[in-house]
């Protein structure tokens, strides 16, 4: 029988110690070290979760073509400077059809997020105030409260894993998390590519259905995801079935990525994922929550664990994500920073 996602009520995250915290606690542990994927309810925020929420942020996809082209990465648009943060548009030929943008820390502080040269740390591009009024404050908002929910649950996972809660915490101070938006049409069945390949499309419950997100593990820490009440997005359990994560209001999934499975020993699980097409454009909001740039990652003091050599964060998620379609042509552009912090 297929493992079905857990949802779990996170609200006593938020309080101080206690018997119910310590339920949710475990409960997060199980779905973190099982089949490594959950939805979870009940966090300051969670009103965002609603059709009318959503609305706000998804409202930029409503902005003429003009106005998408002044926020559209260097490797879609040479005269820009942006290289990691901004737009990407439709890439018909590529078997993720989606458009969307990357922003970062910037978009809710601009002020505390100080000059860098890395590319990582580059500030955001965003549409003028004029063209989408109240979007931005709308956006600044979203972003903290899932910074919020981040940080609940990264001391969940420390207390799970019999750590210090705020072990975790240093690592996340000026962290370089991702708000991405993103639009998924249905594609165009006349443009001249071929889908009917087993990398395009997939037999879901007898019936063939078009892939429009190729099937991945997140790279980072914890993946927090908004959907749009439109099913699509599958995950892979332990049995290697692929189930669906519910759409439904008022929850986030959450999903851990390949930084925690790799900083935990393996403890908790990087699960695979993908998207399908519904029937419908399908609207998608993920959070990456991330540490800071520079950030050493080292073996955690757990028990049993293969010891790793350290790294900074800033290199591994930039050897990662410039493997992704909509980041392609950009990884010459930052050499590793593999000077270790004294």
């Amino acid at each position: 029988m297929a493992q079905d996602i857990e949802t779990i009520g996170i609200a006593d995250l938020f309080g101080p110690p206690s018997t119910a915290r310590d339920r949710a606690d475990a409960r997060i542990m199980a779905a973190a070290s099982g089949i490594g994927f959950m939805a979870v309810r009940d966090f300051p925020g969670d009103a965002w979760l609603t059709p009318d929420g959503r609305a706000q942020l998804l409202h930029i996809f409503a902005l003429p073509d003009t106005e998408k082209q002044k926020l559209l990465r260097w490797n879609f648009d040479r005269t820009r400077k942006n290289v990691y943060r901004g737009w990407f548009p439709l890439q018909p030929a590529a078997v993720s059809y989606k458009e969307g943008i990357d922003m970062g820390p910037d978009i809710a502080d601009a002020a505390g997020v100080s000059a860098s040269d890395d590319p990582l740390c580059e500030p955001t591009p965003l549409p003028a105030e004029d063209a989408l009024p109240g979007w931005r404050t709308a956006a600044a908002d979203y972003y903290r409260a899932m910074g919020m929910v981040g940080n609940a649950l990264m001391r969940s996972i420390a207390r799970g894993l019999g750590l210090p809660e705020t072990i975790f915490d240093p690592y996340f101070e000026d962290g370089i998390s991702t708000l991405r938006l993103i639009r998924y049409p249905l594609r165009d069945a006349n443009a001249g590519v071929d889908i009917s390949g087993p990398d395009f499309s997939v037999v879901h419950k007898g019936e063939t259905r078009t892939i429009i997100g190729r099937e991945h593990a997140d790279s980072g820490f914890v993946t927090l995801l908004a959907q749009d009440g439109v099913e699509g997005l599958q995950a892979k359990n332990l049995a290697g079935e692929w189930i669906d994560v519910p759409p439904a209001n008022g929850t986030l999934a959450v999903n851990f990525g390949q930084l925690l499975e790799r900083w935990t020993g393996g403890r908790v699980r990087a699960t695979r994922h993908r998207v399908i097409a519904p029937k419908t454009i399908r609207f998608s909001i993920p959070f990456f929550y991330e540490p800071r740039v520079d950030a050493e990652i080292a073996p955690l003091p757990l028990s049993g664990t293969e010891p790793f050599e350290p790294f900074l964060y800033g290199d591994y998620l930039w050897e990662s994500a410039t493997n992704f379609v909509e980041m392609s042509g950009i990884k010459h552009l930052r050499e590793p920073r593999r000077a270790r912090a004294s």
